[in-house]
């Protein structure tokens, strides 16, 4: 007998499925947390502790996300900044577009 195994990525956040969900790691306290996030959630997790991450001290070496089509790690609030005073049309949540990432890095 044959078996056919499918595995469906859900975003943990928002409950929708993601074929580009991939697997992060916080650690806050003492207490490490893992979560399931699709590129726009990953952005607005970025979005929200950017600044705490900013004023705050790495104290490890960082894993890559389990699965390869994780959003990039750019700043995304300064690449929104960068792509409004530029003249890009960005909106304030969800997922920077590709083409304004790229910009913003041959901009650098």
């Amino acid at each position: 007998m044959a078996q056919k195994v499918i595995t469906i990525y859900t975003d943990d956040l928002t409950g929708e499925e993601s074929t580009e969900a991939a697997t992060h790691t916080l650690s806050l306290d003492g207490v490490t947390y893992e979560i399931d996030l699709s590129p726009d959630s990953y952005d607005q997790l970025l979005e929200a502790v950017g600044p705490f991450l900013k004023a705050g001290r790495k104290t490890g070496k960082g894993r890559k996300p389990r699965k390869a089509a994780a959003a990039a790690s750019e700043d995304t609030a300064a690449i929104r900044a960068w792509a409004k005073s530029s003249g890009y049309n960005v909106s304030d949540r969800g997922r920077v577009p590709a083409e304004i990432r790229e910009a913003y890095q041959k901009a650098k």
